[in-house]
């Protein structure tokens, strides 16, 4: 298939560019590497030996999205294209809502006039809010804590009255839990810019000496050791959920939602210890207050990907501590 993969540059985007080529579709990526770098592109290029087309674009661009499916022949469409920070979100809800929200729209609506009827969206977890028990399954109620997790809400709405509406769409919505990890090369990875807004790579770079110490907010949660437990996948695993979402229900209609977790939750305090034996370094850590937003648990019932995707996480705990470990040894200034 010929598919476009909107923020393909960035973390999860280039990871599933990666499993794509491997699986021998053809990618064009768009990408406004507002969160992400060309060099990733070069990258993916290399690991897969096979080239990649991109262009230089913001997805609210209505006259670049329309001069870009003009030209293009795409069967589907992967999307990625939003900003991700919780904490950034509570403090620019309107740039959250412009960005994932009105983006979102727009990329849709031009869908729509080029017929491309096939969508898979990065959707998150953070739809369930603060769940009442866990793990967590798709029929949850979906109640959000913060304007990152609105934003993804709001489109996961968006679409289904898209699909209630048109009867040719197929739009997979999938619920990630927390990526995590690296390619095992070492060459693609999360590169956060500024101060990292994700556990791992902060982690990491106070493991490789980049950060004094890490801050864990909360340790008074009703958690066996009081800090906050998640469901952490390896992004490889998460980038061939999206292979297999795009394989098996391309040409089945309607809204398909999806988890993609691992089904076992580890504890911030867990990964600490975990990053430490796989790099022997010392982990130097202060616990802070809790953040706005935060939530003591999230894990996944990752039940129906197996059924119905034939997809379940394969890598192991160590296997995402050491890949993240790999790429920041190789890679300590990210892409630069």
């Amino acid at each position: 298939m010929r598919i476009l993969v909107t923020g393909g540059a960035g973390y999860i985007g280039s990871h599933t560019c990666v499993e794509l080529l491997n699986s021998g579709h053809s990618v064009f990526i768009v990408d406004n590497f507002s969160n992400a770098s060309v060099e990733s592109i070069k990258r993916v290029e290399k690991i897969t030996g096979k080239s990649v087309n991109y262009i230089n674009a913001d997805i609210r661009d209505e006259k670049a999205l329309n001069e870009l499916f003009k030209r293009h022949n795409f069967d589907a469409v992967i999307h990625f294209a939003g900003l991700k920070s919780v904490g950034e979100s509570t403090e620019k809800p309107l740039m959250y809502y412009d960005n994932n929200v009105n983006g979102t729209r727009v990329l849709m609506s031009v869908m729509e006039k080029y017929k491309v009827n096939s969508l898979v969206f990065s959707s998150s977890a953070t739809v369930y809010g603060d769940p009442d028990t866990v793990p967590i399954s798709e029929n949850f109620p979906l109640r959000t804590t913060n304007p990152y997790g609105q934003t993804k809400l709001v489109v996961e709405q968006m679409c289904q009255e898209v699909c209630s509406a048109n009867d040719k769409i197929s739009i997979v919505l999938l619920r990630y839990f927390n990526p995590v990890g690296a390619h095992h090369s070492g060459m693609i990875g999360e590169d956060p810019k500024g101060i990292p807004n994700n556990l791992m790579p902060f982690i990491a770079q106070v493991a490789v000496g980049k950060r004094a110490f890490l801050s864990i907010f909360g340790n008074d949660y009703n958690t066996p050791d009081g800090t906050g437990v998640r469901d952490y996948i390896h992004v490889v695993d998460l980038a061939k959920g999206h292979v297999k979402a795009i394989e098996k229900l391309h040409n089945k209609t309607g809204c398909h939602v999806f988890n993609l977790g691992t089904g076992r939750g580890y504890s911030v305090l867990d990964m600490v210890a975990a990053f430490s034996q796989v790099s022997g370094k010392k982990i130097p850590y202060q616990i802070k207050a809790r953040r706005a937003g935060d939530i003591a648990q999230c894990y996944a019932k990752p039940d129906l990907a197996q059924q119905i995707l034939d997809w379940r996480a394969e890598k192991t705990l160590k296997d995402m501590v050491n890949d993240s470990w790999h790429w920041q040894v190789n890679n300590p200034n990210g892409y630069e």
